[in-house]
């Protein structure tokens, strides 16, 4: 159960005092952040990054829902601890955006106002009890923050 719980609380972030989705989330960018860095060094062709991106979100995923089913033992559903959710996110959110610190800051502030305000659907799955619910609310954030970034990439506004 302990490694469970390491991966469901981000590494621990998920006990922050302090808003620890925002936490968890600025783990997980940071994270994401650095394998693209790492990446970058290996001059790949940009679908072979991609590729390794999608593969890293896909694994995350599954082994966060897998961590976030046993965790739900013994914490109640979506506790505050569970912030893998918020780390598969953010890094859906800065998917296939130009490598630069600006736009993965820009994926991390969008990720949030999603997560938080949860508009247009994200709500709901919010309210739902299953254990994928808890990372799909996310996923969608992630996927609304990730649109309106390449919107801002695309239309050069930054």
């Amino acid at each position: 159960m302990n490694i469970n719980k390491i991966i469901a609380s981000g590494l621990g972030t998920g006990y922050s005092t302090f808003a620890p989705g925002t936490v968890g989330s600025l783990l997980g960018v940071v994270v994401f952040y650095i394998i693209n860095s790492m990446i970058n060094r290996l001059d790949l062709q940009s679908l072979n990054i991609l590729v390794l991106n999608l593969a890293f979100i896909g694994a995350v995923t599954l082994l966060g829902v897998y961590s976030i089913k046993q965790v739900h033992k013994v914490w109640e559903h979506d506790a505050s601890a569970i912030v893998i959710d918020e780390i598969v996110g953010v890094c859906i959110a800065a998917f296939a955006i130009p490598f630069r610190w600006e736009y993965y800051l820009m994926a991390f502030v969008l990720f949030r106002f999603f997560d938080i305000a949860k508009p247009l659907f994200i709500r709901k799955l919010d309210n739902m009890k299953g254990n994928w619910s808890v990372m799909l609310d996310d996923i969608l954030a992630g996927v609304y923050a990730n649109v309106v970034l390449q919107l801002i990439v695309y239309a050069n506004f930054i």
